[in-house]
C-alpha cells in the first residue's frame, strides 16, 4: 500500500460520524501505528513524529495501552489538532507525489475522442481540463 493510500484511509477515518478520540484512535491504529518515518516526504517527517509522540506519550492504566491512555487524556482541542495534522501530512505526501510527476502529460480517456482543438493555450496558470461524457 502507498503512502498516499495510507494516509487518504486515515483521513477517511477521521470523517466518520463517532466521537473525535474514536475517530484519532482508529486511525492511528489501522493506518499510522506501524508506519516508519523514512517512508515519508521528509518535509512531513517532524509532524509525523509529533503525531506519533500524540499517541504514546501517556503511560497507560491497567488493561489499557499507550494509544488508548494517550488520546483519553488529550482535550478535545488537542485531539481536534492531532486530526489537523494527520489531514496535514496527508497534503504535504500529495503536494510531494505532485512535485514528482511530469508536467504537461497528457492523459487520454477511455471512451473521450480528442478533438482539434484539446490543447488549450496556457499561459503558466493551472489548467484543469473540463471532461465531457459523449452520449
Amino acid at each position: 500500500m502507498s503512502i498516499w493510500d495510507i494516509f487518504h484511509n486515515a483521513t477517511l477515518e477521521l470523517v466518520r460520524s463517532t466521537p473525535i478520540k474514536q475517530r484519532l484512535i482508529a486511525a492511528y491504529r489501522r493506518h499510522l501505528a506501524d508506519l516508519p518515518a523514512e517512508e515519508l516526504p521528509p518535509e512531513a517527517r517532524p509532524l509525523f513524529e509529533q503525531v506519533n509522540r500524540s499517541f504514546t506519550g501517556v503511560r497507560p492504566l491497567r488493561g489499557e495501552d499507550a494509544v488508548t491512555a494517550s488520546v483519553r487524556k488529550m482535550s478535545m482541542l488537542e485531539a481536534d489538532e492531532c486530526a489537523a495534522l494527520i489531514v496535514e501530512i496527508f497534503g504535504l505526501v500529495c503536494r510531494a507525489l505532485a512535485a514528482t510527476r511530469p508536467t504537461g502529460t497528457v492523459v487520454h480517456l477511455h471512451g473521450l475522442e480528442p478533438t482539434a482543438d484539446a490543447e488549450p493555450e496556457l499561459d503558466g496558470a493551472d489548467f484543469v481540463p473540463a471532461l465531457i461524457a459523449n452520449s
